[in-house]
């Protein structure tokens, strides 16, 4: 189709993605630096080039599903972003409509298209994971990867001065030291 590759900036100095919004498409992201590994690779021996790509497929699935339920805007981060040989997973969030995630009526919707019925962000649906102290939600334990909607409300996650920060400005900063970072944005949507 001629989807050219946009070249990501070099992770900085602190192992980061530069702060900027990056827009890529699936089969982007699946060719980017991101899966295939920095330009500079040599620095990099233990690059898990098969596992990120994974996690790229497994992205697609979920992407895929809230497409097809009218959500646009969906981005990734975590340390999928970062220069870290072997993420854990993706983490990421998504814009949606406050109404349809309250109703309950986009966790339904989102459950009749996956086969697994992983979407809920339910505490009590998190379970442990061998080796992990985080209890994790269904979605962690099929796909590897936890997209949270967003709509707006705060996210948990602090700034360095103990303020709570929404989604959007939370996941462009380093969790380690509050470093800003960038963050991508899957595009193509239909």
């Amino acid at each position: 189709m001629g989807d050219s590759v946009p070249l990501l900036p070099s992770f900085t100095l602190d192992g980061l993605l530069p702060a900027g919004d990056y827009e890529l498409t699936l089969e982007q992201l699946a060719a980017s630096m991101l899966v295939e590994g920095p330009v500079n690779i040599e620095q990099y021996p233990h690059w898990d080039s098969a596992w990120r790509a994974k996690l790229v497929e497994n992205l697609a699935v979920m992407v895929q599903e809230l497409w097809e339920v009218g959500i646009r805007e969906v981005f990734i981060d975590g340390s999928f972003v970062e220069d870290k040989d072997h993420p854990n997973d993706i983490d990421g969030y998504f814009a949606c409509d406050f109404r349809h995630l309250v109703s309950g009526e986009l966790e339904r919707d989102l459950n009749l298209l996956d086969p697994h019925k992983i979407w809920t962000w339910d505490p009590a649906t998190r379970r442990p994971y061998r080796g992990y102290p985080k209890l994790q939600l269904p979605m962690w334990h099929v796909y590897r990867v936890e997209l949270y909607p967003h709509f707006g409300q705060l996210s948990g996650i602090r700034d360095k001065y103990g303020h709570e920060l929404e989604f959007p400005s939370a996941f462009r900063q380093s969790r380690r030291d509050g470093k800003p970072k960038g963050i991508i944005k899957i595009g193509g949507a239909p």
